[in-house]
């Protein structure tokens, strides 16, 4: 699961300024000016503020200073013939009056003493030239950098690292098998030589245009979303060579202190995800570091009314804020509610529960909401804590926030308890209002919208035949075999979604309307962006039946992407998977190295590399071991630390 949504493009840009041709002296001078003009504007404010608090001070004939040794007390009149309070009139209390007039006199002489200094500052400023302001100006900078980076190189506490198991290997014993693992790796090798060719540094790659690409969900900066998200795959495939050159990039040029803006949902699914993985995988401490540095500048974005984060923060400024399109102002219930698993492993690896403390809020704030139908709409108002527009899917807007509900359980042991009620109470909800049967027997999951279901499954729901078969051991009632009959009933679902186009790829969306059954109507639905979810639900089911099924359909997808993705500059989404022509949209998404290959590559491996009851994979794929923290103590915190509250 990827963008919970198509996100509207910004296009903002700031040109630079034009200063002009250095032969018009017209324009040096008024670069000259403008510096000055600056030091005088904050020499004016200065001036401003020493005048006002001048002439402004308390008079003695109307406030009196009490003090009683440790603050300053203003008393209220109390109007004995009204018997309110009249804030404006204070009377004098206190020690004589001749004490206040001297306090009063001391203080207008610090100030004027502060204003004549400071404007001696000023003129000496002043009347030094351009080049040695900027050799100031140029120190100070430098100053700030050198304290930055010694903060940010501040190790961190060392914590026991989790028992890992399975971070290798995986080779099948049956020689097609293997043949077709290998195919998968060369796919990857395929797409991470093009990307390091034509797009290095870049967020994404356009593999026909050969340059680099950058969607607005990582802002106007370069951060080497592609980089972040395809290492762990790169280990687990055994491209260490290939690691070791993002590596080194992130080493020396990942770098958050930037003015943009991001989303919080995707920079934490995508960056802090794949860092934590890549630290988990490879016990290379600058992944950590990284990651920690990176989750001190989504913190801001928590700073609203409920403590539900906003959809956007800057990373510079801490500002946050939520899309335009979103019911009103409101968070997305998948952004806000996919952060769990990463933030519970940032505090671990801190022993700061800042972390621990945002998303268990996040939880409690839920747990005590009204639920329509026991449904979670997807929209919620950070600011009034009320649910948006009723809307509620299992796709786009919805789909990873029930995933962690799961995989915060698992992730936990199996013990945090409250988050596995959470999700049941939540599927048996699902099923009772959103699970459908077609008329020709096909199980899919609508869209409810204002007391309606929408007969429509997007592509991204289809990661839900994995979740339910992950999550059917330790189901309620003993209902395990009934949840995973369901996931593979949604399984050959989205096969089929698959299979009913000329390109054997899955539209991005499908309908279930009298005689069309799993097929886009709309030509806006029937693009394919490399997505993984379908691959991903065939992997899952694999794992818990071996059918071998799953296999096959994974290698007919194999084969279709190769066949209609597979460029010369590495794999582009098409705009129509109905057409035996297909237009390419010219995007190498992150998430296919980082999520579609990799499932590939489980898919054609043995059961010990990454084992489920050791690993729990966050919504971008990237691995996060399982921690025993019933009894553990956080390092670095003197608090008990685990999931029951």
């Amino acid at each position: 699961m990827t963008t919970p949504a198509l996100l509207p493009l910004s296009g903002r840009r700031i040109p630079p300024l034009n200063l002009g041709p250095p032969s018009f002296p017209h324009h040096r001078a008024t670069l000259r000016l403008s510096e000055k003009f600056i030091l005088l504007l904050i020499l004016s404010a200065f001036i401003t503020l020493c005048f006002g608090a001048f002439f402004f001070l308390p008079d003695s004939s109307k406030h009196k200073r009490f003090d009683l040794g440790l603050e300053d007390v203003l008393i209220p009149h109390v109007d004995a013939g009204k018997g309110a309070k009249n804030p404006g009139v204070f009377l004098i209390h206190g020690p004589d009056e001749h004490r206040h007039r001297e306090e009063e006199e001391r203080l207008r002489n610090k100030i004027r003493a502060d204003h004549e200094k400071a404007l001696e500052e000023a003129k000496e400023k002043l009347r030094k030239s351009r080049e040695e302001i900027r050799a100031e100006i140029q120190t100070e900078k430098n100053k700030v950098v050198q304290e930055m980076k010694i903060k940010e190189n501040k190790p961190l506490p060392p914590v026991p690292i989790p028992n890992l198991v399975g971070i290798s290997g995986g080779d099948p014993e049956d020689n097609d098998i293997r043949e077709k693992r290998e195919k998968i790796k060369e796919m990857m090798k395929h797409a991470w030589d093009n990307y390091r060719t034509y797009g290095w540094g870049h967020n994404e790659l356009r593999p026909i245009a050969r340059k680099g690409h950058s969607p607005n969900i990582f802002g106007s900066s370069q951060m080497g979303a592609t980089i972040v998200d395809a290492l762990d795959t790169l280990y687990i495939m055994g491209l260490h060579a290939e690691f070791l050159d993002g590596q080194r990039w992130i080493e020396d040029n990942l770098d958050f202190s930037v003015n943009s803006e991001v989303s919080v949902f995707e920079v934490n699914i995508r960056f802090i995800g794949g860092l934590l993985a890549a630290y988990y995988l490879s016990g290379e401490e600058i992944f950590k570091i990284k990651a920690v540095q990176l989750a001190e500048k989504l913190l801001p974005a928590f700073n609203t009314p409920t403590g539900i984060p906003w959809a956007m923060v800057n990373l510079k400024s801490g500002v946050g804020r939520n899309w335009g399109w979103a019911s009103a102002g409101s968070s997305i219930l998948a952004e806000f509610g996919t952060l769990h698993m990463e933030f519970i492993h940032l505090s671990y690896l801190t022993g700061d529960l800042i972390y621990y403390k945002k998303v268990m809020h996040i939880r409690k704030l839920l747990q005590k909401m009204d639920r329509p139908n026991g449904l979670y709409p997807n929209y919620l108002n950070p600011r009034t804590g009320r649910w948006g527009q009723y809307h509620t899917s299992v796709g786009g807007l919805g789909d990873s926030f029930y995933e962690y509900l799961l995989k915060a359980w698992l992730m936990s042991d199996k013990t945090d308890h409250e988050a596995r009620k959470m999700y049941d109470d939540a599927i048996e909800a699902i099923e009772k209002h959103l699970i459908k049967k077609s008329r020709g027997g096909l199980v899919f999951i609508g869209e409810w919208k204002n007391g309606h279901l929408e007969k429509k499954m997007g592509h991204l729901a289809c990661f839900a035949g994995g979740m339910f078969a992950l999550g059917a051991d330790g189901s309620r009632t003993d209902k395990a075999g009934h949840y995973l009959e369901l996931g593979a009933e949604i399984a050959r679902t989205c096969h089929e979604s698959y299979d009913r186009t000329a390109l054997k790829l899955g539209p991005e969306s499908f309908k279930f309307d009298g005689a069309v059954e799993a097929v886009a109507v709309r030509q806006a639905e029937k693009y394919y962006i490399l997505r993984p979810e379908v691959i991903e639900t065939y992997w899952y089911l694999w794992r818990f039946t071996h059918d071998p099924r799953y296999r096959q359909w994974g290698w007919e997808a194999a084969l279709a992407i190769e066949k209609y993705c597979r460029v010369t500059g590495g794999f582009s989404g098409v705009k129509d998977v109905y057409s035996s022509t297909p237009t390419h949209d010219d995007v190498q998404q992150s998430f296919f190295l980082a999520e579609t290959l990799k499932y590939l590559y489980l898919l054609f491996s043995g059961d010990d590399l990454l084992p489920l009851d050791h690993w729990v994979f966050n919504t971008e794929a990237h691995p996060l071991p399982v921690l025993h923290l019933a009894n553990t103590t956080l390092s670095g915190a003197r608090v008990h630390f685990c999931y029951h509250v």
